[in-house]
């Protein structure tokens, strides 16, 4: 599995590197910069169907983020990588919502396709639904409202 960052690759297979990302936030036309990723990985937060998410943080502000890694390897259909596809190109046009996860930027080089983003600490809501077990009525209604909120 591939992660953030990695030591940068000698001139030669660094031109490799430089073709269009299909996986781009910026477009098509999107390649890695000389010097390889501006993320450091620092540990490991979750394992999913398709790969890793890892916290990372940003080279020069040192601001964190979550980068989910998504092996190649398990793209394993055409309607897999349509699926990343489509993702990225939703997640570029939300909306800035306190309640939508924001993407800072993609990657993608021979083992995997990088998608970092904004680092939510507070887990899956369905984890916290299961884990309370009950809700009040009063408690059901807030967690109801700040859905609908982003979905307005």
């Amino acid at each position: 599995m591939g992660n953030c960052c990695a030591a940068p690759k000698t001139s030669d297979e660094n031109k490799k590197k430089n073709k269009p990302n299909p996986f781009s936030v910026h477009g098509g036309n999107f390649t890695i910069p000389d010097g390889g990723f501006k993320f450091y990985v620092l540990d490991e937060l979750g394992r999913g169907e398709f790969g890793v998410t890892y916290l990372c943080t940003d080279k020069s502000s040192g601001e964190l983020f979550a980068c989910k890694s998504i092996s190649k390897n398990k793209l394993r259909t055409s309607v897999d990588i349509e699926d990343v596809r489509r993702e990225v190109e939703i997640m570029k046009h939300l909306p800035k919502h306190p309640n939508i996860v924001s993407i800072k930027d993609t990657y993608e080089d021979d083992n995997a396709v990088h998608i970092v983003m904004e680092l939510c600490e507070g887990g899956e809501l369905f984890d916290r639904i299961v884990s309370r077990g009950h809700y009040t009525e009063r408690a059901a209604a807030a967690v109801t409202r700040t859905i609908v909120e982003v979905i307005q």
